[in-house]
């Protein structure tokens, strides 16, 4: 598993909404962006084993971000948090979880959610 390093370069300010289990469960907002005196900044941390979502703050907007991940990135480690599970392991961030986290696929076709 590798820690992701996200840098922010043009557009809208973006939000990471990063779910962090260390000694104890935290949810942080980072916003990335150029405007240092809102508190933003060009990059950031995301720990190996931390569930996140990423959300532009200007809809109307882009965010153009690029990311690292040291070691290298391996699918084998990749995975989608499922809505269920994540309900039931973080039932304290529910709002967070809900708007970012989808449902399980229906079976056979991936393309596809239940609603």
């Amino acid at each position: 598993m590798s820690d992701e390093i996200w840098h922010f370069y043009a557009g809208s300010s973006l939000s990471l909404h990063i779910i962090e289990e260390e000694e104890n469960t935290k949810l942080i907002e980072i916003r990335l962006g150029s405007n240092i005196d809102n508190n933003e900044t060009f990059q950031a941390v995301i720990k190996s084993g931390s569930w996140f979502a990423a959300s532009v703050i200007n809809r109307d907007s882009y965010s153009l971000v690029g990311c690292t991940v040291s070691p290298g990135f391996d699918y084998r480690d990749w995975q989608t948090g499922e809505l269920q599970t994540m309900k039931r392991l973080y039932p304290q961030y529910k709002s967070i979880v809900e708007k970012y986290t989808k449902p399980k696929p229906i079976s056979g076709d991936k393309r596809e959610a239940l609603e």
